[in-house]
């Protein structure tokens, strides 16, 4: 048993166990909101309120790590990888990142915890594509407003089988 009596009171490695436990929560909850959207009205409009929720999402996320990074505006490649560095996601995922002639940024995600948890239930994977547009793009839109983002390989469109999905994010001259 944990001697803490609040989170105050946790050492660092305790402290980064309870973010993975917060970030798989927080996983569980939005994979379980959407199928009960999913199992109710469909894939379709699962989707549909998923890319709504993360229009908005994803924004405040970004804005919150911009704050507690200390990015400022407009902090470019080293800003969005940062960042990308620091969401739930990076304790549950397994990814990479390749910055090409520096004004790239590519990011590869070889595991998801997404897809796994549906494969584990029997389900067909997640086809995330249409709704991680909306989430990375307005996310590096957020991070540095000169970025342009394009999804090299997505479900439901897999074209490197090694890798969930891959973001290519560009600088565009500022």
């Amino acid at each position: 048993m944990i001697k803490a009596e609040k989170m105050e009171d946790l050492s660092k490695d305790e402290l980064v166990e309870l973010n993975k436990i917060y970030a798989k929560n927080w996983l569980a909850h939005d994979g379980l909101w959407f199928q009960s959207i999913e199992d109710k009205y469909g894939m379709d409009m699962a989707i549909d309120m998923d890319r709504e929720a993360w229009r908005r999402f994803t924004v405040i996320e970004a804005r919150r790590l911009i704050d507690f990074l200390q990015l400022g505006s407009n902090s470019g490649i080293d800003g969005l990888k940062k960042a990308l560095s620091f969401r739930l996601y990076a304790s549950l995922n397994e990814d990479e990142f390749v910055v090409e002639g520096g004004n790239v940024l590519l990011y590869r995600v070889k595991t998801c915890r997404v897809q796994h948890a549906r494969r584990k239930k029997g389900l067909l994977d997640f086809p995330c594509k249409s709704v991680g547009m909306v989430e990375y793009s307005l996310f590096a839109k957020t991070i540095d407003e000169h970025f342009e983002t394009e999804v090299l390989s997505c479900h439901p469109d897999i074209t490197a089988t090694e890798y969930n999905c891959i973001w290519k994010f560009t600088l565009k001259n500022s």
